[in-house]
């Protein structure tokens, strides 16, 4: 939105200065309105009218007095027997013509302006505005670099083993020579398997700022359009633009989305998912070397994914991110605490213990409806109540005391 507002000011500004030139040509503006030529042809009987200069049918006076004014004669065959009768100094000038610059631009300022609409509008379409209808060949990949991801693995908690898998792809991306003097090879995908809310979002973009690489993220669900090739071509553009920026992360979150196994949609091997999907395996394993890019993608229904995209070679690793213990969860609320101020009765681990089954996501939540109980009640710090209340609501949603029963209506 930004981008088109900056590009329509463009253009606003560049309109104005054609117009403030359209102007400055147009010589033949005057400042003075004309005169009637009856008031005219007064002033001259009355002897006001000093020398007269006739422009064709445009006529500028000088008055006895020095004043300047003009007029338009109507044809008047008389007039210059009538000049001369009165005495005033006639001159005659050639009528003034527009120049030829002036004719080019007045002639051509239509048609430039309805080609420069056009190609405001051509290029809103294209790259002004994601999702545009002429953007549909382009990845929408969302590209993190070193200043704007700023995730490390110390922002991820509850999960020791995952991050003990991943932590060679950090050791890869820094010093990828110490692998291959031995004959070693990286991962060229990983897979993180997992519930909603156990952090695999945070613990891939906690690879990418660990290692300090650029990191792509997408959706699965943002290859597939209406337009039958697009996911093919947008699978095409990621990794290109991967390649340029290599060594990097390409994240692709809910791969199963465009990953199902083949053979299950409605228009068999021309469905257009399936060209997706067969694009994304020959960019992760083709004729063309990815070096320098490893593709993470997170899904929690690996069962639908095909099987040519769960082999060594594409996805060689599958790293589970189970729900956290108590450890974990403990671990989970003081990264998240750190941003709230805790009054001294608050024990993250009797926290712990009071949450099972709570993923990460739900311990965030936890922590900022604690907080936010504090605000209402107008505290400066959270403390074990505000934690008891948010967790009633939590899990239980809601207080109605529009239910509960008085005693009166009890008897």
């Amino acid at each position: 939105m930004n981008n088109m507002f900056k590009n329509l000011m463009i253009w606003l500004v560049i309109g104005m200065v054609l117009m403030t030139v359209f102007n400055q040509f147009n010589t033949r503006q005057t400042t003075q309105a004309p005169m009637d030529y009856s008031q005219f042809y007064e002033e001259v009987k009355s002897g006001h009218i000093a020398e007269v200069v006739i422009e064709g049918r445009n006529l500028k006076a000088k008055t006895t007095e020095g004043k300047a004014i003009t007029s338009y004669s109507p044809g008047d065959i008389w007039l210059i027997s009538d000049l001369l009768k009165y005495g005033v100094k006639v001159k005659a000038k050639p009528e003034e013509e527009p120049s030829l610059l002036m004719n080019i631009f007045v002639s051509w300022f239509p048609m430039l302006l309805l080609i420069g609409v056009w190609v405001f509008f051509m290029r809103q379409m294209q790259g002004g505005g994601r999702g545009g209808a002429f953007s549909f060949g382009k990845s929408r990949a969302r590209m993190l670099d070193e200043s704007t991801n700023t995730v490390t693995f110390a922002d991820v908690a509850g999960c020791e083993e995952a991050k003990e898998e991943v932590s060679e792809l950090v050791d890869f991306l820094r010093d990828p020579s110490k692998f291959q003097k031995l004959g070693g090879r990286i991962p060229k995908g990983v897979l993180m398997v997992g519930n909603p809310g156990t952090g695999k979002t945070l613990l891939a973009r906690a690879i990418a700022g660990e290692a300090k690489v650029p990191f792509f993220s997408i959706s699965g669900s943002d290859f597939v359009e209406m337009f039958v090739g697009v996911g093919a071509a947008r699978v095409r553009d990621m990794f290109e633009q991967a390649k340029k920026h290599a060594p990097c992360i390409v994240f692709i979150d809910e791969i199963d989305a465009v990953g199902r196994q083949r053979g299950a949609g409605l228009g068999g091997g021309n469905d257009e998912r399936e060209q997706t999907l067969n694009q994304l395996l020959v960019e992760m394993d083709g004729f063309e070397a990815t070096a320098g890019v490893i593709v993470i993608a997170a899904t929690n229904r690996p069962d639908v994914l095909d099987p040519a995209l769960m082999r060594p070679g594409r996805f060689d690793r599958q790293v589970v991110v189970p729900l956290p213990d108590i450890r974990g969860r403990e671990q989970i609320l003081l990264v998240h605490m750190r941003k709230v101020p805790m009054a001294p009765d608050v024990k993250a681990d009797i926290i712990a213990r009071g949450t099972p089954g709570f993923s990460g996501a739900d311990l965030s939540n936890l922590v900022n409806e604690a907080a936010l109980f504090a605000a209402r009640m107008n505290k400066r710090l959270v403390d074990m109540e505000d934690f008891e209340r948010a967790k009633d609501k939590v899990i239980m949603g809601a207080e109605r005391r529009s239910m509960v029963m008085p005693e009166e209506e009890r008897r």
